[in-house]
């Protein structure tokens, strides 16, 4: 079995420049604001700086208890689970994409978990979307058996080489009314396309356009990368166990995840597709649909992922992804009236928090562990004032509130263990702010390629047994 066809079907849909990550300049309206912010603040400085100074720091304590507040917000929000929907009698045709890059490593596990999906082999088709230049993974899938709907589809050379055009390319191909995007390591619960179809057929007003199915890190075997594989864990759990939920509850947009999300394809074409130059095109697509009038959900089948190991593999994963909400911000900010305030709101409370907490998570430690150990050797009490301690404890437990009810219901361990690691694991998020910020400017558009490596002999199907990784 080889390649089943080069796609050079042309797009039926188009993205706007205005609304692509490509257009890198900044619009009339944030060029205004940019100016306006920055001579208000040197007129500021220049008539009473020390009172500037003191109303930054308020501020920033205001920020600080908003941001804990929301939490809570969406803590409570996320305790009406989704009612469970009848499978619909007939039953809707589906697409799977999957763009693959450099994956001849995996490829015999995502072909295990995509057939043993649960559903209709009439009615389904898949893309298996390869790189024209990635012979290996080519020849890795060509020697494997592979359920009759699935197809190796090439996408032609061309710019840029991401993610998002390969799916673009495999949706102009696609003639099933719903499509899901699953990754290379992914291993989706079998009957996840059946709870997804179900949902979308009890839509009432035809303006659901994507349901988002939580992601769950689990650990297959040994791992080298203990408390990076924990942290990450329980960061996906707080998100799509909570955050995710407590939004689509409100009524809100809120950032996709890269996977697992299940579309109306009509609406995926009418929005332009994925932006290829966007590196988190996820994100931005979920904000994108809310501005033409969709509406998002989720859904309760997961789909389980290995935690991306060393630090060398984690920090270029989360560089493109800071990187990706620092293009998104942009991009949404252009005419931020066009999301409208609910819009507005869920884009400051998510990529705009996500982006600062990210940026102030190292100074914030590193300022509060100076105050303490600088007192300690003096033999004095720390000089920090209370409110401020205040307010920087506020956040802390709301973060650790949102990740241990996310562990629960994601049946992780959420102990003092990896509740003492978590100001560690911010800090580093900090490390991969500051290169994002660079990559945006020195190469915007470049993908940073995650490396996804096999799980144990024996495991290639979902139902593989995973080790618990979170402990303490």
């Amino acid at each position: 079995m080889g390649a089943d066809g080069e796609d050079r079907v042309p797009h039926a849909f188009a993205l706007a420049a205005q609304d692509s990550a490509r257009v890198r300049g900044p619009s009339a309206f944030q060029a205004g604001a940019l100016a306006t912010s920055v001579a208000a603040l040197g007129l500021g400085l220049w008539w009473n700086a020390p009172l500037v100074a003191g109303l930054a720091v308020v501020a920033a304590q205001v920020a600080f208890s908003v941001c804990a507040a929301w939490r809570i917000l969406l803590v409570i929000s996320s305790l009406r689970r989704p009612a469970a929907r009848p499978i619909p009698e007939q039953l809707p045709t589906y697409a799977v994409l999957v763009a693959l890059h450099d994956e001849a490593e995996v490829a015999p596990q995502l072909l295990g978990a995509l057939a043993a999906i649960d559903y209709p082999a009439e009615l389904m088709e898949g893309f298996l979307l390869l790189e024209a230049h990635d012979q290996a993974t080519l020849a890795a899938l060509e020697g494997l058996e592979r359920p009759p709907w699935l197809k190796i589809l090439i996408v032609p050379p061309g710019a840029p080489t991401t993610k998002p055009r390969a799916l673009n390319h495999g949706l102009a191909r696609c003639r099933a009314r719903l499509v899901t995007v699953y990754d290379a390591e992914d291993r989706p619960d079998p009957l996840q396309l059946r709870e997804a179809a179900a949902r979308f057929a009890a839509d009432r007003d035809g303006r659901l356009a994507c349901v988002q199915a939580p992601l769950r890190v689990v650990r297959f075997g040994a791992t080298r990368s203990p408390f990076l594989d924990r942290q990450f864990a329980l960061e996906y759990a707080a998100l799509f166990e909570v955050t995710l939920p407590g939004l689509a509850r409100l009524g809100l947009p809120f950032p996709l995840g890269g996977t697992s999300n299940h579309f109306r394809a009509d609406a995926l074409r009418q929005v332009g597709g994925w932006d290829s130059h966007n590196v988190t095109e996820d994100a931005d697509l979920g904000f994108r649909l809310h501005r033409r009038g969709w509406r998002l959900d989720v859904i309760t089948r997961p789909t389980v992922e290995t935690p991306p190991g060393e630090l060398q593999d984690w920090l270029p994963q989360r560089t493109r992804w800071m990187k990706g909400f620092m293009q998104t911000w942009g991009v949404h900010t252009r005419r931020p009236w066009s999301l409208g305030l609910r819009g507005s709101l869920s884009l400051v409370m998510t990529l705009g928090m996500a982006v600062a907490s990210a940026a102030a998570h190292a100074p914030s430690v590193a300022w509060v562990t100076a105050s303490v150990l600088v007192a300690a050797a003096m033999g004095l009490t720390p000089a920090t004032p209370l409110g401020a301690m205040a307010v920087l404890g506020s956040g802390v437990l709301g973060a650790w509130l949102t990740t241990g009810i996310g562990a629960q219901r994601a049946r992780l361990r959420f102990g003092p263990l990896a509740m003492a690691e978590s100001p560690a694991y911010w800090s580093l998020l900090s490390i991969a702010f500051a290169h994002a910020a660079w990559r945006l400017i020195s190469e915007p558009f470049a993908w940073d390629k995650t490396r996804h490596r096999p799980d144990m002999a024996g495991d290639a199907g979902p139902e593989g047994h995973a080790r618990p990784i979170s402990a303490g």
